[in-house]
């Protein structure tokens, strides 16, 4: 068994190496000594959205960033050293990548503080803080922690497909309740807006225009279904249009 002593003047010895010599090797291995202890620290967040793996990289770089800024001269052992600087690599990258909408960084920060101090007043309390108290406690406007704890639902986005909890809603997805762009509504208005100018059109031009552009026919087999050449279809369309479009020029003066 290697006693503390000892583990912190293998340290110290690597660290001279390190800091003075810019022997890498020495920071490897000062590295894959303290490595297990940013693998725990790490462990601390799997309940997290984030994947493990990225957890632990993100602690492996705040291990190198503590050995990095290492002051020896402190007399704190590195390990005491290494913690929060891990501890706050890895925060960080909770902060900034655990919310399913992009929310500005004061109100990230303020809705993290407000779940501690809920949780907290909570167990002093024995019952929920109203929003007035987790103002008090937190030093904010009301207004303020309403709207961090609005921001807060936004750590997780919750899928159109999954299922509805509520009974009263009927069951089904939440993407049923969804609006949703009714395609058919510029349709109408577009039939609301011919239907006049049609009126004004002979029988066999409105034919002609509703299989050109309701059936999407060509010109060939406009012709070929009413017996006529595809040019005189081309000249039927023509003026059936410049027709309509008179009419509405008319209309609009």
């Amino acid at each position: 068994m290697v006693h503390a002593g000892t583990q912190r003047e293998v340290d110290a010895a690597l660290l001279v190496r390190w800091r003075r010599g810019g022997d890498r090797d020495a920071r490897e291995a000062l590295i894959r000594r303290h490595l297990p202890l940013a693998r725990r620290l790490a462990g601390r967040y799997t309940g997290h959205a984030s994947n493990a793996d990225d957890l632990q990289q993100v602690a492996a770089i705040g291990l190198m960033k503590a050995i990095d800024r290492f002051e020896p001269e402190r007399g704190l052992a590195l390990s005491t050293y290494a913690v929060p600087t891990i501890l706050g690599e890895l925060k960080r990258f909770l902060r900034d990548t655990s919310w399913a909408v992009r929310v500005p960084r004061d109100l990230q920060e303020l809705a993290l503080r407000a779940e501690r101090e809920s949780q907290r007043l909570e167990r002093t309390l024995g019952r929920a803080p109203t929003v007035a108290e987790l103002a008090r406690e937190l030093e904010q406007e009301v207004e303020v922690v309403v709207e961090a704890l609005e921001a807060s639902t936004a750590h997780r986005a919750l899928s159109l497909d999954a299922p509805k909890r509520d009974e009263d809603d009927g069951g089904g997805a939440f993407g049923e309740s969804v609006g949703r762009l009714d395609l058919g509504l510029a349709g109408a208005e577009a039939r609301a807006d011919l239907k006049p100018l049609l009126s004004v059109l002979e029988p066999r031009d409105r034919e002609i225009l509703h299989l050109r552009f309701a059936e999407d026919l060509t010109q060939s087999e406009i012709g070929a279904q009413l017996g006529i050449s595809q040019m005189h279809v081309s000249r039927l369309i023509r003026r059936a249009l410049a027709r309509a479009a008179s009419v509405r020029e008319n209309a609009a003066a």
